[in-house]
């Protein structure tokens, strides 16, 4: 890969490659954009094949996290790391710890915060050698797991989008089929089902969706099969790429709405899914509310604060519904344009200079 041509192509600041033979670790720091504020985004660890596979992972990501801290009015930049590594059997104190003395030279440039691979847990060690991480346990100061306040987001996101394609946000009735049954994931079904949604999920983990039709009483299927299951509402909350040229065809859901991270293979397929008339509520908007409230941890962390920030998903979502058909654009363009004119806005204001102390 020409790291350079990517970073250019992506639009990104720096990428940061980290190496401790004592704990093994091999972490990719990259740092999309910091426009707004100082890069923050979560620390996923995972098998990758390759060193390659892992930088891929890491740009995307980071740049995501852009938009994502831009479309919600934060005032952060798009940061994320990845650890090679297995997260079942590969954690260690050591291994943590390196990464916060690798963060800690960067002086506030980015923040952490958990991910896929990783817990709340995991950074206590890391927090033991920099300041700048967040999401850690409410035992330590932080304001505790992102999973919930993350599905309350995607749940959000739904009732914005069923209300718009039909009428009522109400998900009494509605079928949803999750794909995914991780941290984000398992928290989305609980809640659809408490609203009266019928529901279907996937996992390549046979083990987690035996534990949800035996605890939840979920239709299973396999995490292929869920892709042209009729439905009303299609929620990824795995990995990424779900929306590719294979997949496209064989959509049978009347909206997407899901937790997973670049959804889409690239952003022509958000003008596809509207000729097919698939209503898709932009990922990095949708699932923005983990890393609204690690953001305000940063301020002291206020609960209610937070709700009230990630209850706004509905009202930017219903925004860009309604701009996405009055202009005839995809939902992708309209989302991209808020991120892009708040950057422009930011960029201009700070030409004023302003004493630091």
């Amino acid at each position: 890969m020409d790291i350079f041509r990517e970073m250019a192509k992506r639009g990104h600041e720096q990428v940061i490659f980290n190496y401790d033979k004592a704990s093994g670790l091999k972490a990719i720091i990259a740092i999309h954009d910091t426009t707004l504020g100082p890069a923050i985004g979560g620390c996923r660890m995972w098998p990758y094949e390759n060193s390659d596979a892992a930088l891929e992972d890491a740009l995307r990501l980071s740049e995501s996290m852009t938009y994502k801290a831009a479309a919600a009015g934060l005032d952060f930049g798009g940061g994320k790391t990845v650890i090679i590594g297995d997260p079942s059997s590969g954690k260690s104190e050591g291994l943590f710890r390196a990464l916060g003395r690798f963060v800690q030279t960067l002086q506030g440039r980015v923040t952490l915060s958990e991910d896929v691979g990783t817990n709340a847990e995991d950074f206590v060690h890391t927090a033991k050698e920099t300041p700048y991480v967040v999401g850690l346990p409410t035992a330590y100061g932080g304001s505790g797991d992102t999973r919930d306040v993350t599905a309350l987001g995607v749940i959000i996101a739904m009732r914005a989008a069923l209300a718009y394609r039909f009428g009522s946000p109400s998900l009494s009735g509605r079928t949803i089929a999750v794909q995914g049954l991780g941290k984000v994931g398992l928290r989305v079904v609980r809640q659809a089902l408490s609203e009266g949604a019928s529901v279907i999920v996937a996992d390549i983990n046979p083990h987690a969706v035996g534990k949800a039709v035996a605890e939840l009483n979920v239709e299973p299927t396999d995490p292929w099969a869920i892709l042209e299951t009729p439905c009303d509402i299609f929620a990824p909350c795995a990995l990424g790429n779900v929306v590719n040229e294979e997949t496209l065809p064989r959509l049978k859901c009347a909206i997407i709405a899901g937790s997973a991270n670049n959804q889409l293979s690239d952003a022509s397929y958000a003008s596809r899914l509207r000729d097919q008339n698939i209503l898709y509520a932009p990922d990095f908007i949708v699932n923005s509310g983990g890393l609204i409230q690690v953001a305000d941890e940063l301020k002291g962390y206020r609960s209610d604060r937070a709700h009230h920030q990630v209850e706004a998903i509905y009202d930017t979502l219903t925004a860009i519904f309604t701009a996405a058909d009055e202009e005839q654009l995809s939902t992708l363009d309209v989302a991209m344009r808020i991120v892009d004119e708040r950057l422009d806005l930011l960029n201009r204001i700070r030409r004023i200079y302003r004493n630091p102390s």
